[in-house]
């Protein structure tokens, strides 16, 4: 079903994700459509298909379906306990928008590439008077070079300047401690196992999506959440092949 979501504009491409249902909160398809695809790789060519493209340096940007199910993973969608937002968002309605973004909401996004994903969380947790924070971090220095450059090209320079979105080189498997804990944490690349340490910066309560399986092997995404008490709770959500959460050197 996803490649039938290929659309000819970043608006169509929209469109089709919430008509196969792909995209059922009014937040996620509103954030999504604030953020062109096609400023984030490396040319127009393919911007709108609903599958990855190579950004470089051997990494690549994930298919558009995998960052709305993340995006609706992380508001809470049907679950009763969303993270970004204060409660959980009704489905699309003509009459009826979900909740604002709660203000102040921190987000981390691990493997953050060419910052796609980055951009679409800090729409999803900005209100006028507090937009909240967002942290993008990959391992890979001339890819947080290239998220820069195209963010500032999306039009969000001034949430970089401000710190509403910062971008860091880095581990990313050992997350961005001193940015945290986070209410939600999104992870762009295979782990072998849950990180503990991204774990330890959920907030309480927060919530992470996560692949976990070896390369070339068997992966699924993890949904960890972790309640106001501090309990874990990880939940199998669906099988998928990313590629693996690295360092520098591999």
């Amino acid at each position: 079903m996803a490649w039938r979501c290929t659309g000819a504009s970043n608006a169509e491409l929209i469109a089709n994700l919430r008509s196969h249902k792909l995209i059922s909160l009014e937040s996620v398809a509103d954030a999504m459509k604030k953020v062109d695809r096609a400023n984030y790789t490396l040319g127009p060519r393919g911007a709108y298909e609903d599958s990855p493209q190579y950004i470089g340096h051997g990494a690549t940007i994930s298919a558009p379906h995998m960052h709305a199910m993340a995006a609706e993973h992380l508001v809470g969608d049907a679950h009763p306990s969303p993270f970004i937002f204060p409660g959980a968002p009704p489905p699309i309605s003509p009459t009826k928008a979900d909740h604002t973004p709660h203000p102040g909401a921190r987000v981390l996004d691990v493997g953050s590439g060419s910052g796609y994903f980055t951009a679409v969380l800090h729409h999803l947790v900005s209100s006028p008077d507090k937009p909240g924070a967002v942290v993008g971090i990959d391992h890979i220095p001339a890819l947080v070079d290239f998220s820069v450059e195209n963010l500032k090209k999306d039009g969000l320079g001034p949430a970089l300047a401000s710190g509403a979105i910062t971008l860091v080189a880095g581990d990313g498997r050992q997350g961005y401690a001193r940015g945290g804990p986070y209410s939600a944490i999104h992870v762009g690349a295979a782990a072998p196992a849950v990180p503990a340490a991204l774990v330890a910066q959920l907030a309480r309560p927060g919530r992470m999506f996560v692949p976990v399986g070896p390369d070339g092997g068997a992966q699924v995404v993890m949904q960890v959440d972790k309640d106001a008490d501090g309990a874990v709770t990880e939940t199998r959500l669906m099988g998928v092949r990313y590629v693996p959460l690295t360092d520098r050197a591999g």
